[in-house]
């Protein structure tokens, strides 16, 4: 959904570098279930359904999923896959997040075996897949509103009550214990009867912590599923999901790539992070994702050309993190995709798959870019404009370099510890590194990988 919820997160911003949040002093005492094992390599595809074919269909997608898996595309993230209710729909096709009935398919993106054979063979694949789960409101007609009134929260004149400014939505009624068994329920039907890995919820700030406490082990009993918020406050983790947004990572890469603040901002929200959230949590890095990209103009409007890849590569090798790509920056389709009508992409050109091909088989390659892999700062320049980190697990190593600025950039390799042979992933060379000073263009980016001597 629309991020409204970063005006609540987030109502001021106390320093240069960081953000004001309500600290939780026993984060760190607190630690967020054991996650799956396969997410810790893993990444994100996030797919809109009705916008990624002119058909619009589950079937046709499939047709790419031979092509996402050469890329290294691990899990598919289907935005809501429910039907849309009709009343107070918006544009002619209506927000996917208005959902009408929480145990059927959009009958616009095919059948429930359609759905259930695209599952199988992304499985077959060797991917997972989660699902958009939208558990703070139903969309205006849900069948609940006729069933079981009682499960919504009813404004002054005793009618069910939007959720927030969406028109489209009616709030639903956390205090009502049948309900929440009701919601449980409906997840649970999706992974026993179509074998999913996980959901995205939407909205996951705006839904109680006991619920969350009720209902996630309820879901791990039954397989060993990875569940992400949307929302970046602390209770989430404590509450057993596995990842959170990272929103406030992704506002001071904003601003970096506009030069209001300097790449060592990124530190400031690195250990406000830290400090914030119980140790094993996992964030999801992103330079775009559905809301951005409609209503933000990500990445095209944002990290324009060749500003675009350094973020990229930072999201993709950063500390405690799993990398989302959105359906279509792998073309990439410069434009924002339209929300509540058909606005179908195109893939034709690919221009960024090799790029991204390159970051995500690292990724499964070296458990140095596990979300685990310990993280340390180290001095290649001028932390205005440079930065750079390593990443390390076992006896494998990477490397970092990122100009995050317009102007070329002197760099040198002072830690010893780096100075030997080393692959350059993209180049695909190996040579020692050298402690002399070389130049780095605007917007530029190394990537170096170790293995034991």
């Amino acid at each position: 959904m629309k991020k409204i919820f970063l005006l609540l997160l987030f109502p001021s911003v106390v320093s240069y570098y960081g953000f004001c949040q309500t600290k939780n002093t026993h984060a760190k005492s607190e630690s967020v279930s054991s996650h799956p094992e396969w997410i810790m390599q893993g990444d994100i595809y996030e797919v809109n359904v009705r916008q990624y074919t002119p058909e619009g269909t589950l079937n046709s997608f499939a047709k790419h999923l031979d092509r996402l898996k050469e890329m290294g595309v691990q899990t598919i993230w289907f935005m809501p896959i429910n039907p849309i209710s009709l009343v107070d729909r918006k544009g002619s096709l209506g927000s996917y997040y208005a959902v009408s009935d929480y145990t059927a398919l959009n009958p616009e993106f095919g059948t429930m075996a359609d759905f259930i054979q695209i599952v199988k063979s992304i499985h077959s694949k060797g991917m997972k897949v989660i699902i958009d789960w939208v558990p703070n409101h139903t969309g205006a007609d849900h069948r609940w509103l006729t069933e079981q009134p009682d499960f919504f929260v009813k404004d002054k004149n005793g009618k069910a009550a939007m959720a927030v400014d969406w028109a489209d939505t009616r709030q639903l009624d956390y205090k009502n214990t049948v309900m929440q068994d009701s919601m449980i329920a409906a997840m649970k039907f999706w992974i026993s009867k179509t074998d999913i890995d996980g959901f995205r919820c939407d909205v996951a700030w705006n839904v109680p912590a006991d619920f969350w406490r009720k209902c996630i082990p309820q879901l791990k009993s039954m397989k060993s599923i990875f569940m992400l918020a949307e929302g970046d406050s602390a209770y989430l983790p404590q509450s057993g999901f596995d990842a959170v947004y990272p929103w406030h990572m992704f506002k001071m890469m904003e601003k970096i790539a506009k030069g209001t603040r300097p790449a060592f901002g990124l530190d400031s929200v690195k250990n406000e992070s830290d400090k914030l959230y119980p140790e094993n949590t996992i964030q999801m890095y992103f330079t775009s994702n559905h809301d951005e990209n409609s209503w933000n103009n990500a990445d095209y409007g944002t990290f324009p050309g060749p500003v675009h890849e350094p973020f990229a590569v930072f999201t993709q090798t950063m500390a405690n993190s799993v990398p989302l790509i959105y359906g279509g920056q792998e073309e990439p389709v410069l434009r924002a995709i339209k929300f509540f009508d058909k606005d179908p992409m195109t893939f034709e050109k690919l221009q960024r798959a090799d790029f991204y091909k390159t970051l995500l088989h690292l990724r499964k390659s070296s458990m140095a870019r596990s979300a685990d892999a310990s993280f340390r700062k180290i001095n290649a320049g001028d932390e205005k404009a440079v930065y750079a980190f390593v990443r390390e697990k076992g006896n494998e190593k990477v490397l970092v370099i990122l100009n995050l600025s317009n102007s070329e950039q002197s760099i040198t390799i002072k830690d010893k510890t780096l100075l030997r042979n080393a692959r350059n992933v993209f180049k695909g060379t190996v040579a020692p590194l050298s402690n002399k000073e070389w130049k780095m263009k605007p917007w530029g980016y190394e990537v170096y990988e170790y293995t034991a001597n």
